[in-house]
């Protein structure tokens, strides 16, 4: 246990919570990573962010599962004895057209939302005893652009959302004044999770249209992501309650 700041970021093998876990790690923080499945992934991204300095916790654990959440932050209080900031990352979606409503039933509303909304209350909750007794403490909630555009991956996931961006003001509300929340709303990011999902040929249509939407003209990193997530977890001392496109001016549009 020393006194460099820690942060604990769900959903972190990957993506923009890899790239989240690096960012910290190159800053001077220490991190916990966590994984739900493969551990390989993680440890890589341990790997990574050792070789900045940083102390590493690696711990598995289904954030939709509330005793595994309060298991990991009890191996935070163990391993750490503190934490500075929670990036609630982890998220889950099935992909199915908007007009297809046929393709999403309560089973998978229950899911997506058990994972993205549930997952990060639960998260939150488990840490809140570590995160009061830091200074400006913060949570980070990896929200959407989906959930102010309703577009996106499926009904479920802009719902769910849309969801996470109203616990957002209730929970900053809620912790304030030791503990600030604020959400971060990422548009198309370039991950394997999207490439996945959407297969070669409906990725580069996606990404093509995306594109000439924006504003600025372009997707998104994941590293230009975290940026604005660290900028709220390690900055923003007088910030609470926001959210934050990070969406290369999609939103915004072009004339």
């Amino acid at each position: 246990m020393g006194n460099r700041k820690v942060c604990v970021i769900t959903g972190s093998s990957s993506g923009i919570g890899a790239a989240s876990a690096l960012l910290f790690a190159q800053r001077g923080w220490d991190v916990c990573l966590n994984f739900s499945r493969d551990p390989q992934p993680a440890l890589q991204v341990a790997a990574a962010c050792r070789e900045y300095g940083a102390d590493v916790l690696v711990e598995r654990a289904d954030v939709a599962d509330d005793g595994q959440c309060v298991r990991l932050a009890q191996r935070v209080k163990e391993h750490f004895g503190r934490c500075d900031a929670l990036v609630n990352n982890a998220g889950t979606t099935k992909f199915v057209r908007l007009r297809d409503l046929k393709g999403l039933d309560a089973e998978d509303f229950q899911k997506i939302y058990a994972v993205n909304v549930i997952g990060a209350f639960q998260m939150t909750r488990a840490l809140v005893p570590l995160l009061k007794e830091r200074d400006s403490a913060a949570v980070v909630n990896v929200s959407s652009l989906a959930a102010v555009m309703g577009m996106g991956s499926s009904i479920a996931y802009i719902a769910s959302k849309g969801a996470l961006n109203s616990m957002t003001l209730a929970l900053a509300r809620a912790l304030a004044p030791h503990i600030r929340v604020n959400a971060v709303g990422p548009g198309m990011v370039d991950s394997r999770w999207l490439r996945e999902g959407l297969g070669a040929e409906g990725y580069a249509a996606t990404q093509r249209a995306y594109e000439s939407a924006s504003s600025m003209g372009s997707s998104l990193t994941p590293q230009e992501v975290a940026e604005t997530i660290f900028w709220f977890g390690a900055g923003a001392s007088r910030t609470t309650g926001e959210f934050q496109l990070v969406d290369a001016g999609r939103y915004l549009g072009r004339v």
